[in-house]
């Protein structure tokens, strides 16, 4: 679904209501090659227009299937997420409108295109390590190998604590050069 800003601004004050089924599986595949499937997205929200341009409030909601990020294993990763962003020609230069929160889109030639903006900000909302329930738990064995394992961050933690501890038998010299300073 596409809409020129011109399209929009003659619209008014009216908001312009989206309640769209897109599927978007194979364009979304074709940018992140490591997702294995995709349901179609539900995407409902409005968009309005002002002095500044667009503003969308829109929530999405979809499903895809990934690799675990540990393992490779399939996993079914539900997102359900709202954005609202600002949509700008691409004349405009000045941003100062703007608060440094906002998210402001330029609009290449001044088309918002609705699937575009939705691939976008499903493949930001994928969490960088993907896992499978199993692996969520806390007494998930890790993979290991000759002369390798993986371990947690909480494991990694406690090993960083254990060096950071001094040894006993050097315990006299840590203050050594303090006594000898003082001299």
């Amino acid at each position: 679904m596409k809409w020129s800003l011109n399209e929009l601004r003659q619209v008014g004050g009216q908001p312009i209501e989206v309640d769209e089924i897109l599927q978007l599986e194979d364009a979304l595949k074709k940018r992140r090659p490591d997702i294995i499937g995709a349901s179609k997205a539900h995407v409902h929200g409005l968009f309005s227009v002002d002095e500044l341009g667009v503003l969308g409030y829109l929530q999405v909601n979809i499903t895809l299937i990934l690799p675990s990020t540990r393992s490779l294993e399939p996993v079914t990763l539900n997102l359900d997420f709202d954005l609202t962003e600002h949509y700008i020609s691409h004349h405009e230069h000045d941003l100062s409108y703007f608060e440094d929160t906002d998210v402001v889109i330029v609009l290449k030639n001044d088309i918002l295109d609705l699937d575009k903006v939705i691939e976008d900000n499903i493949l930001l909302q994928i969490p960088m390590q993907v896992l499978t329930t199993a692996e969520k738990r806390a007494d998930f064995e890790m993979p290991t190998g000759r002369d390798w394992n993986v371990i947690s961050e909480s494991q990694l933690k406690k090993i960083q604590e254990e060096k950071t501890e001094l040894d006993p038998r050097f315990a006299k010299l840590q203050d050594f050069f303090s006594e000898n300073s003082e001299e």
